[in-house]
């Protein structure tokens, strides 16, 4: 099936949402739900599809393209299509890494564009930012560096925005700017505040692989960033004095974010000492797998 519903998308446009929506959504499961052996045989053929690729090009430009909706709570057909373009196209990079595959048609996508939709949410339905975060992701994991895309690292429409020209830490982090940092960092601790749950992981995620990235180009950077006095003041509003409070996903997953890069600014012994007891006192086969499993990685850390 995966060859008449790709060829089918090819020759499909942007606006044909009705079509194209479950369409991206059958090509995505048949990427997950499936044995590695297969799997590596259908990424080989979505990457052999180059009006496919075309089509996802065009889909993903979208996301910029067009207005934001007036409630932005709701997931129009136009917004879930993006979504699973975005997805779709993440978990492409992801496999076509895995299994080295060979790419026919490349995609190029503007990182300035990218990193405002996220910056700039312009009220985005949470599905869609967690969909661009999925990818910003995968192209992070991969150092923007990937056969299948093409990643242009500053928009000429938006360099006039730029507070400063390139510097050494800039040319370091390439294609990401020193200020693009920044202003994706706060943007992130922004949606945490929101406390959806969803959003949540999605943006504790890319947090984590963002510092990784910055980690590996710029040692200074990225403990620079991890050490921001402001984490200290998101900790305390996730926190919220509720019972057990320390031993939610989000909050387990930052702090070991935090102590993995020794930003001792932010997390204190007595907060460690804090989120032992409880997890002493907590009934740990009742706790649900994603606490379970970031317990798990922050006592590993500890």
């Amino acid at each position: 099936l995966l060859f008449p519903v790709s060829n089918l998308c090819g020759r499909c446009r942007p606006r044909d949402t009705d079509l194209l929506q479950p369409s991206l959504n059958f090509l995505y499961w048949s990427l997950h739900q499936t044995t590695p052996c297969s799997q590596q045989r259908a990424v080989a053929v979505l990457l052999s599809n180059v009006s496919l690729l075309e089509l996802l090009q065009k889909v993903l430009e979208c996301t910029w393209l067009r207005s934001p909706p007036s409630q932005p709570a709701y997931l129009s057909s136009e917004d879930a299509l993006l979504c699973s373009g975005w997805l779709l196209v993440a978990s492409l990079l992801l496999y076509q890494h895995r299994y080295n595959t060979e790419v026919h048609q490349t995609l190029s996508l503007d990182l300035t564009e990218v990193l405002n939709a996220i910056i700039f949410r312009k009220k985005k339905p949470v599905l869609l930012l967690v969909s661009i975060m999925q990818f910003l992701r995968a192209a992070l994991q991969q150092n923007f560096s990937s056969s299948l895309l093409v990643i242009i690292g500053q928009s000429a429409a938006q360099g006039s925005t730029q507070p400063q020209p390139p510097s050494l830490q800039d040319a370091a982090l390439h294609p990401l700017a020193m200020w693009q940092v920044f202003s994706l960092v706060v943007s992130l601790q922004n949606l945490l505040v929101h406390k959806d749950v969803l959003l949540s992981q999605a943006v504790v995620a890319c947090l984590e692989t963002l510092v990784e990235y910055l980690y590996v180009k710029n040692q200074d950077v990225a403990l620079h960033v991890a050490s921001q006095p402001w984490h200290r003041f998101l900790l305390f509003t996730l926190l919220n004095g509720g019972q057990k409070s320390f031993l939610q996903p989000e909050v387990l997953r930052l702090m070991t974010l935090f102590l993995r890069y020794q930003s001792s600014n932010i997390i204190s012994q007595k907060e460690i000492s804090q989120i032992l007891r409880e997890a002493a006192e907590a009934n740990l086969a009742e706790l649900p797998e994603t606490t379970s499993h970031a317990l798990h990685l922050f006592l590993r850390q500890v």
